[in-house]
């Protein structure tokens, strides 16, 4: 059995490469994989404590569902404000994305 101590390195990896890219990017796809990274992080944390801790191990494994649910819909709702944001601004850049300048 794995010991809780790699999957909470591999976790923390995987959230400081989120956290990096989210805040380095411009484009703002690349910013979304980015956030999707930080929530797969969020539930390898769910499932290993739950596997290590929780004398019901599905429970871990029950909320990374719905985190991956949630980051489907923020999947969703992103790209469709990505591709409105493209046919006005015809760009993804967030730094030549001025909202209050039409």
């Amino acid at each position: 059995m794995i010991p809780l101590t790699h999957y909470l390195i591999f976790a923390n990896f995987l959230f400081v490469i989120g956290i990096f890219g989210a805040l380095v990017r411009r484009n703002i796809i690349g910013i979304l994989i980015a956030l999707e990274l930080i929530l797969n992080a969020v539930n390898v944390n769910f499932v290993a404590f739950s596997q290590n801790t929780s004398p019901d191990p599905a429970t871990g494994q029950i909320f990374a569902f719905f985190v991956i649910a949630i980051a489907a819909a923020e999947a969703t709702v992103g790209l469709a404000i990505v591709l409105a944001l493209f046919r006005v601004r015809k760009t993804i850049l967030t730094d030549e994305i001025h909202l209050l300048k039409w």
